[in-house]
């Protein structure tokens, strides 16, 4: 197997409050490889945005801290490079997409300048009028329409959908090694959300890029994903390829995410089962496994309020969960677990 893009290992990264420390991510560790797609789900605060922004040097510093790990891409260690050597970087080799396009684009700046600024600043040798073609192309390339009128039109003059276009634009402008998407579909409506993520694996194709992407929509991850991460509370609870862990979860709160979610192929006489209780205060985390408080087969067992569970292997090597009992979850079935499978193995 070819070297990873991304190489995480026991990335631990805390923020100081005044309640006290939150422990946002916990010892992860993880790869990824070219020309893939990562997943990472899980509920807000759950570590997953904080992990990226940590490795790209975003985190607020303080009350921000990378406490340990390393970051390794194509052979340095992110975490150790000078604030110089991270820009050289990001937005070169290395691009986000971030949540909320609106905040991200510069108000005041031209669509088309924004792109040209990212290509001439990681290529100072390229010409204004190659930089504008390349904008035009890229404009072009992410369905945005008449791309002539639109690359000297302000961000305000462009939809939601339109403006995720352009930030998609903006980050695969230079080819980057690495794209990191960031909910690329949250703030859209469900027709957008389809052609977003057809730009998405366009712009994987055009760019061959190892992908990174950060969501709660779990139909996101079964059409896109290769493999998945699932977080809770800073933690990696279970990963494995798509296929496996839709088809074969193997850790209670990976089941009770695809539990909580509407069922379209129904009677109509099913219910919704939510996660119950809510997500652990990051300040101060239970004892034990972090999910043992919400969990259905943590009752009456005082090991999972006793010991943290450790990521380890079950059917096979590449499939890992952060469950004492995860042999009792074997051949657990759902209509969502087949149908999401089916589609997962079909792509």
């Amino acid at each position: 197997m070819a070297d990873p893009v991304l190489s995480i290992r026991d990335l631990t990264v805390e923020f100081k409050t005044e309640d006290g420390v939150v422990h946002a991510v916990d010892g992860l560790t993880y790869d990824v490889f070219a020309g893939e797609t990562l997943g990472i789900v899980g509920e807000s605060g759950s570590g997953k945005s904080v992990s990226t922004l940590s490795i790209l040097g975003l985190i607020p510093q303080p009350p921000g801290r990378i406490v340990r790990g390393e970051a390794i891409f194509k052979g340095r260690d992110l975490l150790k490079l000078d604030p110089k050597a991270l820009r050289d970087i990001r937005g070169g080799d290395m691009a986000m997409i971030f949540q909320d396009p609106m905040t991200s684009l510069n108000p005041v700046y031209k669509i088309g300048d924004q792109i040209m600024e990212g290509i001439r600043t990681h290529n100072p040798d390229v010409k204004a009028k190659e930089a504008h073609q390349r904008a035009l192309d890229l404009l072009t390339l992410v369905g945005v329409p008449n791309p002539e009128r639109r690359v000297d039109q302000f961000p305000h003059e462009f939809s939601g959908g339109m403006r995720q276009r352009a930030m998609i634009a903006i980050a695969i402008a230079n080819s980057p090694s690495l794209l990191i998407a960031d909910e690329p579909t949250t703030a859209l409506d469900v027709t957008i959300q389809a052609q977003i993520v057809q730009v998405l694996k366009k712009a994987q194709t055009e760019t061959q890029a190892a992908t990174i992407l950060i969501t709660h929509d779990l139909g996101l991850v079964a059409e896109l994903c290769d493999r998945v991460l699932v977080m809770y509370a800073g933690h990696i609870v279970e990963s494995g390829d798509v296929f496996t862990i839709f088809a074969n979860p193997r850790h209670p709160y990976t089941i009770g995410l695809m539990e909580s979610l509407p069922r379209v192929m129904t009677d109509g006489e099913e219910t919704l089962r939510p996660i119950p209780g809510a997500p652990p205060s990051l300040i101060n985390l239970p004892s034990g496994c972090p999910f043992h408080p919400r969990c259905f087969l943590s009752q009456g067992r005082p090991r999972c309020r006793e010991e943290l569970p450790p990521l380890r292997s079950i059917d096979g090597a590449a499939h890992l969960t952060a469950c004492h009992f995860a042999e009792e979850l074997e051949g657990y079935r759902s209509p969502l677990l087949a149908v999401s499978g089916e589609e997962a193995a079909a792509r």
